[in-house]
Formats: structure tokens, sequence, C-alpha cells
């Protein structure tokens, strides 16, 4: 099944990497009727527009913060991917007010405004960081997760579906840990917090792929959990720089040793798929269609699936070919 055939669809944040590597899998593989771009940056949508020729990408200057500029820009669009998010850790605890206007204030915005413009399916992009939120980030996104599955519930006859995809770090991302061990090999010391530290990690293809095959079957209200490798961040640094110093600097403010992303308590309602796991909204929600994902089978009593006890790991020669 291909929903974003002949859609018109708005990418939140869509100049940032994730968007980019969106619109160009969607450009190339699901003719899509339109692909919007709505991004505060500037120089980073002419850098799109040099870099992607075709003739049904459209751009927006825009905050998710500016409820009117949204609503303009989600005028006549099918299918909306919310991408847009104060994502630095640092910035969050540092910029509390502004992370809350971005990613709570903005949120509630989309909400609104794909309901009010009949959009027929929304997907947040989330993160682990949400997961018993240690930091102002994950709080935040933990909100907007409540926010997107409890939205459900205002679209009534309107039947505009929300959904969240859920997962770990991306490699090479922007924040992401791996670029930053690069520029640290050049000087022959990384900096590690804790050698036990062990995190989830996907390729950002991965990440948007999984949200696509996502939003094809979305019915409303779940979260999409793909399984994915985990691996200590030491074995990470080993990796890319074998023969550089390491040096132990502690734990940072708001950073956990090990993530998780399905706690014991979700994991009462949610279903095992071969690939991935689905997170259902523990409140009956009111679907029109009274629709649920169905072919997934519930997990024990107890079960978390967290960064340590993972029995997926990534080995020296993935993380190569994902690097």
């Amino acid at each position: 099944m291909n929903v974003l055939r002949d859609k018109t669809i708005l990418v939140t944040g869509g100049s940032g990497s994730y968007g980019q590597k969106f619109t160009e899998i969607v450009l190339r593989e699901y003719q899509p009727h339109v692909v919007r771009i709505f991004s505060r940056g500037e120089m980073k949508q002419f850098e799109m527009k040099k870099k992607f020729k075709q003739e049904n990408l459209r751009f927006f200057i825009g905050d998710v913060r500016d409820k009117d500029r949204l609503h303009r820009a989600m005028h006549d669009v099918d299918i909306v991917v919310h991408a847009a998010a104060l994502k630095q850790v640092p910035t969050a605890e540092y910029n509390p007010v502004e992370a809350v206007k971005t990613n709570i204030d903005g949120v509630v915005n989309v909400v609104d405004t794909a309901i009010n413009n009949g959009v027929e399916r929304v997907m947040t992009i989330s993160t682990d960081k949400a997961v018993h939120p240690v930091n102002l980030y994950g709080a935040t996104k933990m909100v907007a997760e409540k926010l997107f599955v409890q939205a459900n519930v205002y679209s009534g006859l309107a039947d505009t579906k929300f959904s969240c995809v859920r997962y770990g770090n991306v490699i090479g991302s922007r924040g992401s840990v791996i670029p930053l061990f690069k520029e640290q090999k050049k000087t022959g010391k990384i900096t590690l917090t804790d050698d036990r530290m062990t995190r989830f990690w996907l390729s950002l293809e991965e990440g948007v792929r999984f949200s696509i095959e996502c939003i094809n079957m979305m019915k409303g209200g779940e979260i999409f959990v793909p399984k994915i490798p985990s691996m200590k961040l030491i074995d990470v640094a080993n990796i890319i720089a074998p023969d550089a110093e390491k040096e132990s600097i502690g734990i940072r403010p708001g950073e956990k040793i090990h993530e998780v992303l399905i706690t014991e308590d979700e994991g009462r309602h949610t279903l095992e798929f071969d690939n991935y796991f689905v997170i259902q909204p523990e409140q009956e929600l009111p679907y029109p269609d009274k629709r649920k994902l169905f072919g997934g089978k519930p997990l024990p009593d107890g079960f978390r699936y967290t960064s340590d006890t993972n029995n997926l790991c990534l080995d020296k020669e993935d993380l190569k070919k994902l690097l």
C-alpha cells in the first residue's frame, strides 16, 4: 500500500537531516503530488532548492510556534510529518521556555491546524529520551507524544489520525556523538562520559523508511517502535578511533547510562511484530470506525525494551557499514 501516492505532504522541520532524507526517498519512490517543506531555515531551504530539482517540491518559511503561518502552509494538505523540534539536550536545559514553546506549544498548533484543515494523517517523530525523561528535552517529547495520542479524541468526525514514531540515536545526525568522535579523532583523544553507557542506533535512512511504513499502516493513537540494535559508546569510540586515547569525563547533567524504548507499563498494551512494536493507546479512543492494528502478539509480563538488555547488538562490521 502506498498512501503517499498523489498526496500533498507537509514536513515540518523539513530542511533538517530527517526532512531532507524523507524528501529524497518520497520524491524518488512514492509519487506524491507535492511535498511542502516548512521550516525556519532560510539558508537550508536555499540549499535544498539547489539539491532537489523536482517541480513538485515547495518551500514555506515558517515556525510551528506561528499558528497562522502553519494554517496557511497546511491548506489542502493530506499528510503531515512533524519533525520540527529543538533537539539538543543542552540547548533545552539552558533555554527551557523556548523548548516548551517549540516542542509542546508547537505540537498543539500542529494538532489544531491539522484538524481544522481536514488533514488525513499526521505522524510525529519522537525519541527514546521521551521515555522516563531525565532532561527537559525528553520531558517535552514525552508531552508531545501524549498530545499526539490524545489528539485523536479531538478530531471527531474530521477523522484526522495522529500517531508517533519513537526510536533511538540516528547515526551521524545533528547532535549525534559520532561526528564528535570523528572530530576528536584528529586530536588523538576521545572523551567518554561513562564506559558502561549504551545506546540504540539506526541510520537516518532506516528511520525515515520506518516512519513511512508506519504512515501507511497507522490507524491513530499508536506509538511505533522499531527493533533496532544497541551498542556501548566505548565500543563505538574504539571502532571510529581505535588508536586514540579514551578519557572518561563523567556523566553529564540530563544524561542516562542506558536508554529505554518501551517501559514495563507500556509493555502491557504493546503488540510485537516481526520487526517492530506497536504501543496501543491505553485509553479507548473514539475511532469513528473502531479500527485498530491487529496481528501482533502481546508481550510477557514485565517486558522492558532497553539498550543494555536488548538482544540485538550492533557489531563492528554493521557499524562500519552504517558509518
